[in-house]
């Protein structure tokens, strides 16, 4: 069970918007990641560098938590509303539920819930489409 003060440096750290360090500094060397019902994506390594693909393709990210976080024993729900504007700036906005397993102050199974078609860029503002 992850104790208070290690939820809120994890919280912090997302909304620094260090994704892939915050996977590097919370999640478990075989921790696992998937978005709603897709297959798990397995492996710190793995989860980092997926997250290092994402974030290179952005020219900003905006991270937020939305509380209250939600806590019993090992199991942990985060509300989040994501910004990304991409190196074309068009713009995705997310907003979502991870829903998180942890064994002591580490991740180890996390599930991401949010409705798909949040993940199609918009146009940049001013765009026509």
């Amino acid at each position: 069970m992850p104790s208070h003060d290690t939820l809120e440096r994890f919280i912090a750290m997302v909304e620094s918007n260090a994704h892939d360090q915050v996977i590097e500094a919370f999640y478990a060397p075989n921790a696992s990641m998937r978005e709603n019902q897709s297959p798990p994506r397995v492996g710190r390594d793995q989860l980092v560098a997926g997250e290092r693909q994402v974030m290179a393709r952005a020219s900003s990210i905006s991270s937020r938590c939305v509380r209250p976080v939600c806590t019993n024993g090992d199991h942990v729900v985060v509300r989040w509303v994501f910004r990304f504007v991409w190196k074309d700036d068009s713009v995705t906005e997310m907003e979502e539920l991870a829903w998180q397993r942890w064994e002591g102050e580490r991740i180890v199974e996390e599930q991401f819930f949010y409705d798909p078609a949040q993940r199609k860029p918009q146009p940049p503002p001013g765009v026509a489409i």
